[in-house]
């Protein structure tokens, strides 16, 4: 189903929606959702610095690319929808070297062949595709490449409104081939109210999950406007051959 909570009226999903609102925009900067500094832990984590290329989905007029360029990542490519986007971002960052733009949907992605990233990172992405019309189909589509693209134990990293009930359904169908761990980071600027104390030790843990990637009941988020981080991990060869192995057994 569309994710109509987080849609308000505008419809997220529709190319010529970003290319107005970039229009209109002109040269001014937005990161959605949180800034590179806050997700660096999570990131650097789960996708050290070094030359393996990585993807940035749906760069929009961010600058979180850039700041990983100064960070140590040495290949970044970076997608939109928005042809605006992409003109304006390629001409603003010509002079780094480390960063590639390409105007282009997420959910067709064929001109880069299989296996092709260590990392992909989606800031936002899948949340407006959930907005737009034949959503199911649309991050299906997303995910299905997504997959295609990443390496035997890359790591695709989403940062989403979507809690794990609309969220997990997505993410955990067999065909992807990953496993899933499950974060969530506060608003930027949230304080906790004086004498609360948390009841977890670090933002940078990953959260519990019940068997099917949902929230235990009692959890309570301290931010109840957080957002969620899914670190998506594609099983590697050795994982493969495991699996297949534990099939056989079950088998016989």
């Amino acid at each position: 189903m569309r994710d109509v909570s987080s849609c308000k009226t505008y419809n997220y999903g529709d190319a010529h929606y970003w290319d107005a609102r970039y229009v209109q925009e002109g040269e001014s900067l937005f990161d959605w959702y949180q800034r590179y500094s806050a997700l660096r832990p999570f990131i650097r984590n789960y996708i050290p610095p070094t030359s393996s290329p990585v993807l940035v989905v749906g760069c929009g007029n961010a600058v979180m690319s850039e700041d990983m360029a100064k960070d140590g990542y040495e290949d970044i490519m970076n997608i939109d929808i928005s042809s605006v986007a992409i003109n304006m971002m390629k001409t603003r960052n010509k002079h780094i070297p480390q960063l590639k733009y390409k105007h282009m949907d997420v959910r067709d992605m064929s001109c880069f062949p299989d296996e092709s990233f260590d990392g992909i990172i989606d800031k936002g992405t899948l949340d407006s595709l959930m907005c737009g019309n034949d959503a199911p189909i649309s991050a299906a589509q997303m995910l299905g490449e997504v997959s295609r693209l990443l390496k035997p134990g890359g790591v695709y990293i989403l940062i989403t409104y979507g809690d794990p009930k609309v969220r997990m359904p997505h993410l955990s169908r067999p065909v992807y081939d990953w496993n899933t761990i499950l974060y969530i980071q506060p608003r930027p600027g949230f304080q906790r109210p004086d004498g609360c104390s948390s009841s977890r030790k670090s933002n940078l843990e990953p959260v519990p999950v019940t068997e099917n990637g949902f929230l235990p009941a009692e959890y309570v988020m301290e931010d109840p406007d957080s957002h969620f981080i899914y670190v998506c991990k594609k099983k590697d060869a050795a994982e493969l051959l495991s699996l297949y192995r534990l099939r056989i057994d079950d088998l016989l």
